[in-house]
C-alpha cells in the first residue's frame, strides 16, 4: 500500500533519530578521541514578541512621545492563545526526541496521542516499530531526552499556527553520549486552550 506524504516525513524524521543514534555507536570511539565537544547553539530568537508592560501613566504623554501598539490587535488569538500552544509544541517536542531502546512504540507513543490528532499519533507510532528502525535503535542501544526551544513562528491563521522549533536530543548509546540538533515545522490546529499538533516535517522542507 503506498504511503501518504505525511507517513513519508515521520517515518523520515524518525529514521533520522535512530540513525544518528547508531552513527555515535558505530564512530563514538573516534569521535571521543580525536572531534571537540559540541558548540554552543545559539539562543532563540522568537518572531513575536509581547511589548513589555507599561507602568501606568499619571499624567498626559507629553507631545510627540508614542506608545507602543498592541500587536495582538492585527492577530486571529490573544496572547494567551498564543502562549498555550506554544507549550503544547514544546511538550509534543520533548516528547518526540525522548525515547528508549527498551520501550514499546505504544509507551512512546502514550505522552504523544494526548497532544495530537489520532491520524498523527498512528503515524508515529507505525514509524517508530518499523523493523529496520527498531532493530538500529535497539542495536546501539539508544536512549535520548528530547529538549525544545521555539525559534519563530513561521504561519498563522484563524485555527492554526505553525512554529519552527529547534529540538535536542541528549542520547546516550553503547559508545557513549552526543547531542543531535534538529530544527522541525510543527503545525497545530485548535482555538484557545485546545490545541493539537496536526503535522511534523524538517523546517527546511517547508510548512504551513
Amino acid at each position: 500500500m503506498e504511503i501518504s506524504p505525511l507517513q513519508r516525513r515521520v517515518t523520515f524524521g524518525l529514521v533520522v533519530l535512530v540513525f544518528v543514534g547508531l552513527g555515535a555507536y558505530l564512530l563514538g570511539p573516534l569521535t571521543h578521541r580525536s572531534a571537540p565537544g559540541p558548540r554552543r547553539q545559539p539562543g532563540p530568537h522568537p518572531a513575536v514578541t509581547s511589548p513589555a508592560p507599561q507602568p501606568a501613566a499619571t499624567s498626559a504623554a507629553p507631545p510627540g512621545s508614542a506608545t507602543l501598539p498592541d500587536i495582538y490587535q492585527w492577530l486571529p488569538f490573544t496572547q494567551a492563545e498564543l502562549a498555550a500552544a506554544a507549550a503544547t509544541v514544546r511538550r509534543f517536542g520533548n516528547s518526540y526526541g525522548t525515547f528508549s531502546y527498551t520501550e514499546t512504540a505504544a509507551a512512546y507513543v502514550a505522552p504523544i496521542a494526548a497532544l495530537t490528532s489520532s491520524a498523527l499519533a498512528a503515524q508515529i507510532r507505525a514509524a517508530y516499530s518499523l523493523p529496520g528502525v527498531a532493530a538500529a535503535r535497539t542495536s546501539a542501544r539508544q536512549v535520548s531526552a528530547g529538549s525544545t526551544v521555539i525559534q519563530s513562528l513561521r504561519a498563522f491563521g484563524p485555527s492554526s499556527l505553525t512554529f519552527v522549533v529547534r529540538l535536542t536530543e541528549n542520547m546516550t548509546t553503547a559508545s557513549g553520549r552526543r547531542q543531535q540538533v534538529t530544527s522541525y515545522a510543527i503545525t497545530l490546529t485548535g482555538s484557545a486552550s485546545a490545541w493539537l499538533v496536526t503535522d511534523i516535517e524538517l523546517a527546511s522542507a517547508g510548512n504551513s
